[in-house]
């Protein structure tokens, strides 16, 4: 077997897996990436020094694709042919450097021996989501994943890189990191296995002497000990559990006239309808933006999850998937496969303007969903799935990521999340003042007084509202 020769760039991918991404609260669109000096290059047994004064050195097993033959300007669907070797690697770094030089990552990711990878093996047949990708620490699994579930798979990598930059024999390309990676301490030994293409292991060592003391030197704060620990970042400030008790029994009618009262009028997600209207939906905005369908745009997007799949793959518990569909009815925008995964998922609802495929069998699963007609066509037909997670527009109202939407069997309202606790506290206040006003008029009484409730009955109804919460 041939070896590949000494690489002259090793390319480092930001955010690939749906796991990773998740867990940092972001959903790429694109690929970014970063450069590691080929010194960082280490191999199978050899040490990871963690430098004196440092805390945090991380460990990332990731697929280390090698190019076999020069690209420039390759397209994706020839790039597989430039794909030499594979090889199992640990993107490792030193988080206490992130402060300096966040954008480059020279510091923290590109110090000598900070790439450990294992013998290259030729790539043969093997395409993505042949790959299964583990990490252990002291032979504990703390990575599994396989490059099927990739944003961006490897040939689209290799393309968009190779349109401004040569890729030459021997370079890298390390292809992201999963869910599960987190911090090393001296003594622990780390080892990144590619199934069917061995593995890479390293033993931290203690750097011993500090470093010269000019330049940047080590520093962590919370923020950077929960990154590099793999703390699940979250979208949105979770509601309390006194406010979801609220929002899961007070109608949508009533939290529009709150809504309403504090000047937002315009919230209530018009021409929808529930596929189980004895389901309540309590959630925070996790969105996605469809565009009418242009080929040209379509083709340009490349071989990859997407925006559609990205987002089933990143939405998380406690969120509702939101998707504008400019209200277009001739074509579905989500099926029964893709509804089961958003459940699957954890989260707990979905909304869409357009049509819904597979609408009998999307009712049958224990999610709430509101759209607004059934349609057989796939999505391609009419629509293209372009962002993730930014303000949409879904049934004639503003949907930011993030805000609350409450549904019943009427529909479902939109609410700030900032006004959510407000709101609700409000609610059901309103809910109670109704419910003692129809006690009163179904025992005879006029509504004058009670519906609305003045001052001078307000005494009855307090005392009324704490003996009915005892």
């Amino acid at each position: 077997m041939t070896p590949p020769p000494r690489p002259s760039k090793v390319f480092a991918v930001h955010l690939n897996y749906p796991s990773r991404a998740a867990q940092r609260g972001r959903t790429p669109s694109v690929p970014s990436y970063f450069m590691k000096p080929p010194s960082s290059i280490s191999g199978d047994g050899d040490t990871l020094v963690r430098p004196a004064g440092a805390e945090l050195l991380t460990f990332e097993g990731e697929v280390a694709v090698i190019i076999g033959k020069a690209a420039r300007n390759v397209a994706p669907e020839a790039a597989r042919a430039h794909i030499g070797w594979f090889a199992p690697a640990n993107d490792a770094g030193i988080a206490d450097f992130r402060w300096a030089d966040r954008g480059s990552n020279i510091l923290s990711k590109g110090q000598d021996g900070f790439t450990p990878l294992g013998t290259p093996v030729e790539a043969g047949e093997v395409r993505n989501g042949g790959l299964r990708l583990r990490t252990r620490v002291n032979g504990e699994l703390r990575q599994d994943d396989t490059t099927e579930t990739l944003f961006f798979p490897f040939e689209l990598l290799i393309a968009d890189l190779s349109r401004f930059i040569t890729l030459e024999p021997g370079d890298v390309i390390l292809t992201g990191t999963p869910a599960g990676a987190g911090v090393l301490q001296p003594g622990d030994v780390v080892e990144v296995e590619l199934e069917g293409f061995g593995s890479v292991r390293s033993e931290v060592v203690d750097g011993g002497a500090p470093a010269s003391a000019y330049g940047a030197q080590p520093r962590v704060d919370d923020a950077t000990r929960a990154e590099a620990f793999g703390t699940v970042v979250p979208r949105f400030t979770p509601l309390s559990d006194d406010t979801k008790r609220i929002l899961r029994y007070v109608s949508t009618a009533t939290l529009t006239v709150q809504l309403a009262r504090r000047g937002v009028r315009d919230t209530f997600i018009r021409e929808v309808r529930p596929t189980r209207p004895d389901l309540r939906l309590l959630g925070h905005a996790f969105t996605l933006r469809y565009v009418p369908l242009r080929e040209d745009v379509r083709d340009a997007a490349g071989p990859g999850l997407n925006a559609q799949k990205r987002a089933v793959e990143s939405i998380g518990p406690d969120e509702v998937l939101v998707m504008e569909a400019r209200g277009e009815a001739g074509a579905g925008t989500i099926g029964d496969i893709l509804a089961a995964r958003t459940l699957a998922r954890g989260a707990t609802g979905i909304v869409t303007d357009g049509g819904m495929r597979d609408s009998a069998a999307v009712a049958e699963l224990d999610i709430p969903v509101y759209f607004r007609n059934p349609h057989p066509a796939v999505l391609g037909l009419k629509h293209f799935p372009l962002d993730v997670n930014v303000p949409v527009a879904c049934g004639g109202v503003l949907v930011l990521p993030g805000d609350v939407l409450v549904g019943d069997a009427e529909g479902v309202v939109v609410i700030p999340a900032a006004l959510a606790a407000e709101v609700a506290q409000s609610a059901e206040q309103q809910e109670d003042e109704e419910a003692w006003a129809l006690e009163r008029v179904q025992a005879g009484e006029s509504t004058v007084g009670i519906y609305p409730l003045t001052d001078e009955r307000r005494a009855e109804f307090d005392a009324w509202r704490s003996a009915r919460r005892r």
